[in-house]
């Protein structure tokens, strides 16, 4: 029996998909424009010498029509490495992660697409009533941080909770965790995600904060996704009906509505996320898949438009890279990818529509360059045919020339 550990880092794309444009998203290059940028600044060229060893740059070069080491700028890779391009509609975190598991969304999930007065009066006026609010703030697009700097005083003043939204398929409520209460935060969102039911969006998710407008404010890592369950059974179904364990570290148990989970593992910061999923490495029997989301790359630095501290966490993420490959046993299967790409050089805060990387390393599988992969969902169906189940119904095996 064998063990799968799959790492997602979240919004690490490697460039524009064939489609981009159809998103607005033609010329976006998560990976390319911030080793573009750290070249070009004092702190110099990015470093991240194990995620070139298991064949990032190389697959973002493949990505982009390049020869990966016409220069020989980089060692040959020892892992599989290629690139996917997402099928599903829409550049949202759950239907990269449904589909990398097997599952391609067909129908595009529900957005509030004006910049003000987002939201339809008859869905937040159940909201307050039935959430006995004072009302609500914000009501509009908005980045996470930027509305708690307008509006977090006024908020805890008031008692109406923030409530914002972006160009993803989401519902955001924001709430201070003293004034207005983390469990109350929670049990509004519970109620949202009801009352969103006829608007088939992806996610509701709670913000809670802490602060004062005088020493600021900032969000706290009590953060919960509500999402919409996947359409079809996905690969942590086929793991968990199998007799397997799944492993959800960080918001994976979220993106995926607890289905297929067997036990989760919350941990907040990259740095916990590692030490999470290693723990986890640890007392996983075979037949195991250990799934991680790395959270921060979108949400700390792609949505923020932080070019140099995306690069800083790339590079704290390739350095500790080693301890999960050390941790891996014989029969072990190791795979990294992402969900969809979040530019920080790109105009505004929201995801951008990329194609992501795959690299894979395992002792039982040579490396090789894996090329192009028309959809994400050879991610799950390669996992599944390296724990032995039957096929998913979506996708390709990665592990196996073609």
């Amino acid at each position: 029996m064998s063990r799968a550990i799959w790492l997602v880092l979240d919004s690490l794309g490697l460039g524009a998909a064939p489609d981009a444009a159809d998103y607005g998203d033609a010329g976006a290059d998560t990976f390319g424009h911030i080793a573009a940028a750290c070249a070009a600044a004092p702190r110099g060229p990015l470093h991240i010498p194990n995620l070139t060893r298991m064949g990032l740059p190389q697959a973002h070069a493949a990505a982009h029509s390049r020869l990966p080491n016409a220069a020989g700028a980089w060692p040959a890779a020892d892992s599989l490495w290629g690139f996917a391009v997402e099928r599903s509609c829409g550049k949202d975190t759950p239907s990269g992660h449904w589909e990398s598991a097997g599952v391609v969304v067909h129908k595009p999930f529900g957005l509030f697409e004006s910049a003000e007065s987002s939201f339809p009066d008859e869905l937040l006026h159940a909201l307050i009533q039935q959430g006995d609010l004072p009302g609500v703030l914000g009501n509009c697009h908005a980045s996470g941080t930027e509305i708690l700097e307008r509006l977090g005083e006024e908020h805890m003043t008031s008692g109406r909770p923030i409530v914002y939204t972006s160009a993803d398929s989401v519902f955001q409520i924001a709430a201070h965790e003293q004034t207005f209460g983390l469990e109350r935060l929670y049990a509004l969102c519970v109620l949202a995600r009801r009352l969103l039911a006829p608007y088939n969006v992806a996610r509701v998710i709670a913000r809670p904060f802490v602060g004062s407008a005088g020493r600021g404010f900032t969000r706290t890592g009590h953060r919960r996704d509500y999402s919409l369950p996947p359409p079809a059974p996905t690969l942590l179904d086929a793991v968990s009906r199998c007799g397997g364990e799944v492993v959800a570290v960080g918001k994976i148990g979220d993106i995926f509505a607890r289905r297929g989970v067997t036990r989760s593992e919350l941990a907040h910061g990259h740095e916990a996320l590692f030490d999470a999923t290693l723990a986890a490495m640890a007392d996983a029997r075979d037949g195991s898949l250990i799934a991680t989301n790395f959270v921060e790359f979108d949400s700390s630095y792609g949505h923020r438009r932080d070019v140099l501290g995306y690069a800083a966490a790339l590079e704290a993420f390739d350095a500790r890279l080693p301890e999960v490959a050390a941790a891996l046993r014989s029969d072990d299967l190791l795979v990294l990818s992402a969900d969809h790409g979040c530019d920080p050089t790109w105009p505004g805060s929201d995801h951008t529509r990329e194609c992501v990387p795959l690299l894979a390393l395992g002792a039982r599988y040579p490396a090789r360059a894996l090329g192009r992969r028309d959809s994400l969902a050879d991610i799950g169906q390669g996992i599944a045919t390296h724990l032995g189940l039957d096929p998913l119904s979506t996708g390709r095996c990665f592990l196996t020339a073609d």
